[in-house]
């Protein structure tokens, strides 16, 4: 595949990571109930995020959503082989707890399916995805988001 940047793909781009910065006001954990749904919004926003980069570098919106679909972590090891930049042994870990994020969602726990938080605290994973947002701001040029992630 070839990567070619184009207007519409920045445009896209630019929608996604505003999504991203959207999705951060799901980042709350109140109660063990919720653990499922704060990493299930912890991967929606990582998704969100990583894929504005991908958009960003010419990626083209349906190869990525055959070939990366919900794993985050597939998503930052293509943003970090396109000049992401972003080694960090703790967002890697992270990235591998949440994917593929479906399996956080309700439909899935209703079937049973009980994932492993990896050991994360709830504020340590919103510090990981906050500084995950922050930089794509930083490597696409898109204004950071105004929202933040709340923290209980």
């Amino acid at each position: 595949m070839r990567l070619l940047r184009t207007r519409e793909g920045r445009a896209l781009s630019l929608e996604r990571y505003l999504r991203a910065g959207e999705f951060m006001g799901s980042l709350t954990f109140g109660t063990a109930d919720d653990t499922a749904y704060f990493f299930y919004s912890a991967g929606i926003v990582a998704q969100l995020a990583m894929s504005s980069h991908l958009l960003d570098v010419g990626f083209p919106d349906m190869w990525c959503a055959k070939y990366i679909g919900l794993h985050v972590d597939r998503s930052l090891a293509y943003a970090n082989a396109t000049a992401f930049g972003y080694e960090d042994a703790a967002t890697d870990r992270l990235m591998a707890v949440l994917s593929p994020y479906w399996k956080w969602n309700s439909l899935s726990r209703a079937q049973g399916i009980e994932p492993d938080d990896g050991g994360f605290a709830s504020d340590e994973v919103c510090e990981i995805i906050v500084r995950l947002v922050d930089h794509v701001a930083e490597v696409t040029g898109h204004a950071r988001p105004t929202r933040r992630a709340a923290r209980s």
